[in-house]
């Protein structure tokens, strides 16, 4: 029995136009993977610690090996339980919106938290930056109201896959999944006609994840 966890980033409910996508990756999921479980994990009502005073004490202390006062390991050990819950899944589903050509700042708090020395990634000066989140899939489901696809040109402006990409990659993820639901502030049905096309695509993405 695997693990699913959902990283849902959008704050729009019912109206968003990831969160409906991944819903449909949900239920073709759990119709092709019954004795699996998913959990939704919603950066918007998860409780992030902020990442300031002894927390950021606490990590430049693990990257000079000094230990740590007892108030930076208490704030350490929220960090960790970030990351170790994130590490936890067998397989990872992110849905995120654009927000001015990036990801929200939800998720980029949660990201801040995660992408942290000894946790997720490690360094040495023999083999350098190292990712230790391995041999997991991931798919990640970008909603968009424009359209960047090669060939638009307006590629440039994607700063949201090209972003979380480099992150997933840096952590160790070489099993990445893309599904785009674009353009949806089209007109009056983009939306509609960019879900409908979407939810196609992930249903049968997630027959095989």
């Amino acid at each position: 029995m695997a693990k699913l966890l959902h990283l849902q980033s959008s704050p729009r409910s019912d109206r968003s136009a990831s969160i409906a996508v991944a819903n449909h990756f949900i239920e073709s999921y759990l119709a092709a993977h019954p004795a699996d479980t998913v959990e939704t994990f919603d950066l918007w009502h998860a409780k992030l610690p902020e990442f300031d005073g002894a927390t950021l004490d606490a990590k430049y202390a693990i990257m000079n090996g000094l230990p740590h006062s007892a108030e930076q390991l208490a704030a350490w050990q929220a960090v960790v339980a970030i990351a170790d819950h994130f590490k936890s899944a067998d397989k990872v589903l992110i849905s995120l919106p654009m927000w001015n050509f990036g990801i929200p700042y939800k998720l980029k708090h949660y990201i801040d938290l995660l992408a942290q020395p000894g946790l997720t990634f490690s360094f040495t000066p023999e083999e350098g930056y190292k990712g230790l989140v391995t041999g997991k899939p991931v798919a990640v489901i970008y909603a968009r109201g424009g359209a960047y696809a090669p060939g638009t040109g307006a590629e440039g402006y994607d700063q949201q896959s090209v972003y979380l990409k480099l992150v997933l990659g840096f952590i160790g993820f070489t099993n990445i999944q893309e599904i785009f639901v674009e353009p949806t502030l089209a007109g009056p049905t983009a939306k509609d006609e960019a879900v409908a096309t979407a939810s196609g695509a992930v249903s049968k993405l997630a027959v095989s994840f």
